[in-house]
């Protein structure tokens, strides 16, 4: 199918005007004339041309400043430009390509010049679109294939930590509903957080059911224990957060190493008493810091093997008093802020 081009010529003389539309008929372009710069600068405004031929001497604004103007606006950066003039010195015609004309033709001019340098530049600019839209599509599409293959790697990991929550559930004395309003509590507490972003939160309430991965290589015995551990047992308890880093500490994916850092550091403490590294204030990673409160604060509230569940007033009261000793003061405050939403989750 032949492709109908859009030109536009720009002169000041009618005649020259008629010439030109004369010779360009017999390829049955879309012609459209102006006969000032300003006239075709309010016509490039609203129409879309393929073409502009541009005479250079005109009153008001020459060739060389429309030529310019055109190329500043981004839609017409590659439309292809040809003055037509009688000005054909070595100086205009160094100008000419300065100003981002393509080529030049001098009046008078013969008709088969005239119809070749324009078609061979109107085939020119169509396949430089074309590669220009066939490359936009390729990399849409690698876009789209990144992402497709990112979703299909985040949805792998959610399964991953699927299998082994359940793995954990079997483990551990703790529900699993244990480790679900940990996640959300996880989520809520970090979407408060100025300093977390929305995706930040998803990612922690991804990875926090695997804060306790590590207790698979407790003894049950231990786990299961009804009284206070002796402090062997509690040696021995300690090491599942070792033993978590251990299970995820080769994941190079973003659920993963997240789960890794909060298996490692949940139990490390604001003022450095806690565990198995010390870490102290902000050392301690901030999705650690997260999920100890939340851990803490479900363990609190329910009952456990060793314990009865505190109320919400006892479970609360423990929360503030070690504010800055275990838990991160910031997060303390943030958590007694919204604590009605929170309290909903442990109690719904």
């Amino acid at each position: 199918m032949e492709l109908m081009y859009n030109v536009l010529i720009v002169d000041d003389v009618v005649d020259n005007i008629q010439i030109a539309m004369n010779m360009l008929k017999e390829e049955n372009y879309n012609l459209t004339f102006a006969l000032s710069g300003e006239e075709a600068l309010s016509l490039i405004k609203k129409n879309s041309y393929d073409m502009i031929l541009l005479d250079i001497m005109m009153p008001e604004i020459d060739g060389f400043t429309v030529c310019a103007r055109i190329k500043k606006i981004p839609e017409y950066q590659d439309v292809p430009i040809i003055f037509l003039t009688a000005k054909n010195d070595i100086d205009s015609v160094s100008h000419a390509f300065s100003v981002g004309a393509v080529d030049y033709v001098s009046k008078p001019f013969h008709t088969e010049e005239l119809l070749s340098r324009v078609r061979n530049h109107l085939e020119l600019y169509r396949s430089r679109m074309v590669l220009k839209n066939n490359h936009l599509t390729l990399q849409i599409k690698a876009k789209e294939e990144k992402e497709r293959l990112l979703t299909e790697l985040e949805e792998g990991q959610k399964e991953l930590i699927y299998i082994l929550t359940e793995l954990i559930e079997s483990a551990s004395p703790e529900t699993g509903q244990h480790i679900k309003r940990v996640s959300e509590i996880s989520k809520l507490l970090a979407s408060y957080h100025p300093a977390m972003s929305k995706d930040d939160a998803d990612i922690v309430f991804h990875a926090a059911p695997m804060h306790d991965i590590g207790k698979v290589t407790i003894p049950h015995a231990i786990l299961a224990k009804p009284g206070a551990l002796t402090d062997d047992e509690f040696e021995v308890m300690k090491t599942h957060a070792t033993a978590g880093h251990q299970f995820l500490k080769n994941s190079q994916r973003k659920i993963l190493k997240t789960a890794d850092i909060i298996a490692s550091q949940h139990h490390e403490k604001w003022d450095g008493t806690g565990y198995p590294h010390g870490l102290k204030g902000e050392d301690i990673h901030i999705f650690g810091r997260i999920v100890a409160i939340a851990d803490v604060f479900d363990a609190l509230t329910h009952k456990r093997c060793y314990k009865e569940a505190w109320s919400i007033e006892d479970s609360v009261a423990y929360m503030l008093k070690h504010k800055g000793t275990h838990f991160d003061p910031m997060l303390i405050d943030i958590f007694m802020e919204h604590l009605d939403e929170f309290v909903v989750i442990v109690h719904p």
